[in-house]
């Protein structure tokens, strides 16, 4: 699914580039400050990081960056726009310039460093496993043989055939549709970041989240490569810094039950 993703960008890439005459290299901060609004892809499907509350509002971690984000940027968060992702669309979405920035639980990768480019992290994360309460799976050993569930676009499907490469595979576009597929016995276990995975269990009785994490997934703010995306990068970068070290991102990990130990 990776791959096909990949080549797909590749194709986005090159007709966004074109050919003949070189023009000038373009300014996303510009183009953004120009335009008065910055256009971010965020999730709804990932409690806490981003999801829907009770009005229908966007809401989670990742929604609250967002938000930092546009206030350093013009003053005030009025002047920011949502865009829905998932993890198959994101990068498809950045590419056609549908978006600004990714803040959607996007782990930095080496092929993924390939095509984009990232802030630094703001939040680490790592892979574990979702069962139904009682279940005999206890960790990742137990999968082999059986069927595993993920969620397309995520690290779970490379990280499940590199170290069981006989589990059987059930990926689902969104978290919502492999959480139930969990709950329906589909399959044995979800896989995916526990950060994620502990907002699936947290009002569920029915699942449980084992306590082993097998990899750290570094979260980050994904940007198109190249050029255009350096001024950016920095603005972001700045403001991850000030609102690390004045403790704002911490009160927000507090305030989502996900602080960092």
């Amino acid at each position: 699914m990776f791959k096909k993703i990949i080549t797909m960008l590749l194709a986005v890439m090159f007709i966004c580039c074109g050919c003949g005459k070189k023009k000038e290299t373009p300014d996303t901060l510009k183009t953004i400050q120009q335009r008065g609004t910055v256009v971010v892809g965020v999730r709804t499907d990932t409690y806490p990081f981003g999801f829907l509350d009770k009005k229908g509002h966007y809401a989670g971690y990742d929604v609250e960056l967002a938000k930092l984000i546009a206030k350093k940027l013009f003053g005030s968060d009025g002047h920011l726009k949502y865009v829905k992702v998932n993890a198959s669309d994101r990068m498809m979405k950045l590419y056609s310039e549908e978006i600004d920035m990714i803040i959607a639980t996007m782990s930095v990768t080496p092929s993924r460093e390939q095509i984009l480019d990232f802030s630094d992290p703001y939040y680490i994360s790592g892979q574990a496993l979702l069962v139904k309460k009682g279940s005999n799976i206890k960790g990742l050993r137990d999968l082999k043989g059986k069927r595993a569930i993920i969620v397309f676009g995520s690290t779970g499907e490379r990280s499940l055939r590199a170290a069981i490469p006989d589990v059987g595979i059930l990926g689902y576009k969104t978290y919502e549709e492999a959480f139930n597929a969990l709950k329906r016995g589909k399959g044995v276990a979800l896989v995916s970041d526990d950060s994620i995975l502990m907002g699936l269990a947290a009002n569920d009785p029915t699942v449980e989240l084992l306590p082993k994490k097998y990899s750290n997934e570094p979260y980050a703010v994904a940007f198109r490569k190249g050029d255009e995306s350096k001024n950016l990068i920095k603005e972001v970068n700045d403001i991850l810094t000030e609102e690390g070290r004045n403790g704002t991102l911490k009160k927000l990990q507090e305030k989502y039950g996900i602080k960092q130990h």
